[in-house]
């Protein structure tokens, strides 16, 4: 994953700057991932697809304006948090986690490259104070329960071209999963990834309005 190849393929944009964040992810995640299981051991191999360019679906559907505040929630390793803080280091991003040693990790690798526009906590979504633009995550959960976690955290003031809300990584049919959600959209992921890994991959987005 040195060049970044496959990210370029796609993101052709990108920054010097961002190719040599992105391009240190790689042997930093193996390294943690011999001392903590961040990644499966199946997917480790195939970290810029399976991890980082899913990650980078989310910017293929919404590019943050600048001061946007995301939160990430069940982040785990850092994903989809940390690829899309190298994309928008314009906006701040909180990455969250139940368990503490993978937010452990998220911190030492934010830091090893440079990444200033992320904090990391070891707290569950039902805890974390303030609001946001947007709540990312991928797949932690089914979206009626994700959505009971964070239907609070969402401000009521809107800088984006789409509403406040959430944007969820997750596959599969999900038309029982979704049907109590009436503004609902899904985007599927082939519409701008070619690889078989996102024949079923989607972004949910569903917009919150405070009360």
């Amino acid at each position: 994953m040195k060049q970044c190849s496959l990210i370029l393929k796609y993101f052709p944009e990108l920054t010097l700057s961002q190719v040599a964040q992105l391009a240190q992810l790689d042997e930093l995640y193996h390294d943690w991932n011999s001392k903590i299981n961040v990644i499966s051991r199946k997917d480790i191999e195939t970290l810029e697809e399976r991890h980082i360019l899913h990650s980078l679906g989310i910017a293929k559907i919404l590019q943050f304006k600048a001061e946007s505040r995301i939160l990430d929630v069940g982040t785990g390793g850092g994903f989809p948090g940390i690829p899309l803080a190298i994309m928008f280091p314009d906006s701040h991003f909180h990455l969250i986690d139940s368990v503490g040693k993978k937010i452990n990790v998220v911190k030492a690798i934010t830091s090893a490259i440079g990444l200033t526009n992320v904090t990391a906590s070891h707290v569950r979504a039902e805890a974390v104070s303030g609001t946001y633009d947007f709540v990312v995550s991928r797949a932690v959960t089914a979206m009626p329960a994700f959505y009971g976690w964070v239907k609070n955290k969402i401000a009521a003031k809107g800088k984006n071209d789409l509403s406040n809300g959430i944007l969820y990584l997750k596959g599969g049919d999900l038309t029982q999963e979704l049907a109590g959600f009436s503004k609902v959209k899904q985007f599927d992921l082939t519409q701008f990834f070619s690889e078989p890994f996102f024949e079923t991959k989607k972004v949910i987005f569903i917009p919150i309005k405070k009360r």
